[in-house]
């Protein structure tokens, strides 16, 4: 595996590598659903709990051990990445949240938004400059979210979080120089002593899923770590070779994926609402598309 990251920039074998990353973040849904007799926030530290010994087992491996230690060296390094992970562990919290309440439209549309909420970022924080034709597209994100609220009578929380929680770790993670594997590992290993502990506690007082449930409960939780930190080695290879242009349209790959079988496999309601909201992001998404050819055209 070592080898395959560290070799020369492919297009063909990139494009491969993230389509799969983004096709598993599409249907995982349908693994985490399949743990449903198991409470989101439960559910939420296991998957960190494992993800983080899957990551150790993984650094050993591929003998990253130099690299993590010279991150973990860094105070820099350490504050911003204990800020990321709980972004990370925010995001991953409602996402498993939103599947429990059947909640997989709105949590796609949170995704379908993290872009544009992206380039918001990016202009506000970083100081780039805002198009036209992306000063719209944020605009029409900006109503996709209020006519939600407006029909829904209450804040679409859980989209409007997702987009927010990792837009938010997206930022940072730009900004710590650290690879996507360590620092994936690094953060759940920083919330390792509370995630653990507090299943270990709810273990000793009998009230935890885990090794209490059928087995088949246990090793689902357990394979939760490696499904969670795969599809991240996998874009983390994808982004090396791949252009950005095509990166960034793969994306939509995810979001497109749970949408479909939040509607057509989980019975998830696609409403004329959600149909407007989805339409005002899609056309904003394609705005974007449009001015990234013409800046491209322009620089050629």
């Amino acid at each position: 595996m070592s080898k395959e990251l560290s070799s020369a920039p492919n297009e063909t074998a990139g494009i491969f590598y993230a389509v799969g990353s983004y096709s598993l973040w599409g249907v995982l849904p349908l693994y985490w659903h399949m743990l449903g007799s198991v409470p989101p926030f439960e559910l939420s530290y296991h998957r960190m709990v494992w993800s983080a010994l899957f990551g150790l087992i993984v650094i050993l491996a591929l003998g990253r051990r130099g690299e993590v230690f010279a991150a973990l060296r860094s105070r820099k390094v350490v504050r911003a990445l204990s800020l990321s992970a709980l972004f990370i562990a925010c995001n991953w919290t409602l996402y498993i949240y939103a599947i429990a309440k059947a909640e997989l439209v709105e949590a796609s549309l949170g995704y379908y938004i993290n872009p544009l909420l992206n380039i918001a970022i990016g202009v506000v924080l970083l100081g780039e400059r805002m198009s036209p034709l992306r000063l719209v597209a944020i605009g029409l994100a900006a109503v996709a979210v209020l006519f939600k609220a407006l029909t829904l009578g209450h804040f679409p929380f859980i989209a409007l979080g997702l987009a927010v929680s990792f837009a938010v770790y997206g930022y940072i993670r730009k900004l710590t120089p650290v690879a996507a594997l360590d620092g994936m590992t690094i953060e759940t290993c920083l919330l390792l002593p509370f995630t653990a502990g507090i299943l270990l506690f709810w273990g000793w007082q009998g009230t935890g899923a885990f090794t209490l449930a059928h087995p088949g409960t246990d090793i689902l939780l357990i394979l939760g770590g490696p499904l969670t930190a795969l599809p991240l080695i996998l874009f983390a290879a994808g982004a090396r070779r791949v252009r950005m242009s095509t990166l960034g349209f793969l994306q939509y790959l995810s979001p497109s994926i749970s949408l479909l079988i939040a509607v057509f496999m989980l019975g998830e309601p696609f409403t004329r609402t959600d149909m407007t909201a989805f339409g005002c992001v899609w056309v904003a998404l394609v705005l974007v598309a449009l001015d990234g050819h013409l800046r491209a055209r322009a620089k050629a």
